[in-house]
């Protein structure tokens, strides 16, 4: 824990068990990387799973009501990391006259909570075996009635809630407001997830989530990837032990719950694949004038573009902030914290993975031996990754005789980044600059 009043989580990920994750993304995997990048609380992510369940029961003991740890903890793992049960699923279904798929965070209270959860969604012809993330005909209203029906404490969070193709707001599958989603059950969604492409920024905007509280996990499908959004709790009293239910009654609001929401942790929103609209196959990218003027069209091979955040956000928010009214409160230990204007709502900072500033910095991939080896000697020199990017003076970065990357990071914190949108599944990339005569090839080597 970097500070022993904040708790640091990560709730939603992906097993290995799930398509398209690393196969390496077992629970000693999840916690090692927790480890690295300062997470103290993490979903076990996929309990619906059959063999995945069996592995969080054989592995895991409840320490906290509703708080998991491992049985057996390896000594470059936290003895602090808590695990609780959380599970995305995908609602597939006609509603309207038009297909949904809303994709959905699910946390339970115990693993007995799970093991009924698990039987009634067998019991209404879900096949749990084929996909850590199971896909199921039930309407999300339908759903959430199964849930209740089991426990009243299973708490309900639309995933990535702008993700133009499985989520509440979707360009292409989704609705225009939690209202029509959720119908009679809508005041019982207190929170949204932001997804990747969107930050608090944008969805202050929505009149609907003014009320809402607003949390962000990273959606992991490899262990680095971990810790690329996350939400930073505040515990309210030291003296009692946290438990699931301090958990949700922070993203309910609730005043008697023992956690709050402190501050979210983001990508910068335009580093997403969906952030702008656009069309991969034509290489087309849009922003919302550019939409418009285009009638939202591709104007290469005429098909419709795929609509991205940005355009959904300017379709349903009431007012866009502007960054000229946003309250930016900075501090010597931390990067900028962004406040909404004349609203108490709990602020966020931005960031660029730590292995991402070092691909940057070195003009390489994420993926080479090089950054890697240098991401964990940095690990073991300066401390976890958040400690790096949000805690750690600039000036203790310097004196670790890491000026280049100091540099990086001071830009970052002030949100001093170049940013290129991504569209339509396409990633964005982000560019930090640093003075030309501080990237010669010599000091790239000293980096590296």
């Amino acid at each position: 824990m970097i500070n022993k009043n904040l708790i640091i989580a990560d709730l939603h990920l992906h097993s290995k068990y799930s398509r398209a994750v690393s196969q390496k993304m077992d629970l000693i995997e999840i916690a090692t990387w927790a480890t690295r990048k300062g997470i103290d609380l993490v979903g076990t992510a996929d309990w619906t799973h059959p063999v995945w369940f069996r592995e969080i029961q054989s592995q895991l003991k409840e320490t906290e009501p509703g708080l998991f740890k491992l049985k057996k903890t390896p000594s470059e793992i936290s003895s602090g990391l808590r695990f609780v049960l959380t599970v995305e699923l995908s609602n597939i279904y006609s509603h309207n006259g038009q297909t949904r798929r809303i994709h959905t965070v699910v946390f339970s209270p115990n693993l007995s909570i799970c093991e009924k959860v698990r039987q009634a969604l067998i019991n209404r012809g879900v096949n749990l075996k084929s996909d850590g993330r199971p896909i199921m005909g039930l309407s999300i209203i339908e759903l959430a009635e199964l849930l209740w029906s089991v426990s009243e404490d299973i708490f309900i969070l639309p995933a990535h809630i702008w993700t133009p193709w499985f989520s509440v707001y979707g360009s292409k599958s989704g609705y225009d407001s939690i209202k029509e989603c959720y119908g009679q059950y809508a005041d019982r969604i207190t929170a949204i997830e932001t997804g990747l492409s969107s930050d608090p920024i944008m969805n202050w905007s929505v009149p609907e989530l003014a009320s809402r509280a607003i949390v962000s996990s990273s959606d992991a499908h490899s262990g680095p990837k971990l810790g690329r959004e996350a939400t930073v709790f505040k515990i309210k009293n030291q003296k009692s032990k946290i438990k699931y239910l301090d958990l949700i009654g922070a993203m309910k609001q609730d005043p008697k719950a023992n956690l709050e929401i402190a501050f979210t942790i983001e990508f910068f929103p335009e580093e997403g694949k969906y952030h702008f609209s656009g069309h991969r196959k034509c290489e087309v990218v849009f922003n919302p004038k550019q939409v418009e003027k285009n009638k939202g069209l591709c104007p290469k091979c005429k098909k419709p573009l795929t609509i991205g955040v940005m355009d959904r956000v300017k379709t349903l928010a009431q007012v866009l902030i502007s960054e000229d009214e946003l309250v930016i409160k900075k501090s010597h230990s931390h990067t900028s914290l962004v406040y909404p204007p004349k609203v108490n709502r709990p602020p966020f900072v931005s960031i660029v993975p730590l292995l991402e500033i070092l691909a940057h910095l070195a003009g390489t991939s994420t993926h080479s031996k090089k950054v890697s080896e240098k991401y964990h000697q940095l690990i073991a020199k300066l401390g976890t990754e958040f400690e790096i990017l949000l805690f750690k003076p600039i000036e203790e970065i310097e004196q670790a005789q890491e000026p280049l990357l100091a540099k990086a990071i001071k830009k970052m914190r002030a949100r001093e980044v170049q940013l290129e949108p991504g569209y339509d599944g396409v990633f964005g990339k982000i560019f930090i600059n640093v003075a030309a005569e501080e990237t010669s090839q010599v000091q790239q080597e000293s980096l590296f």
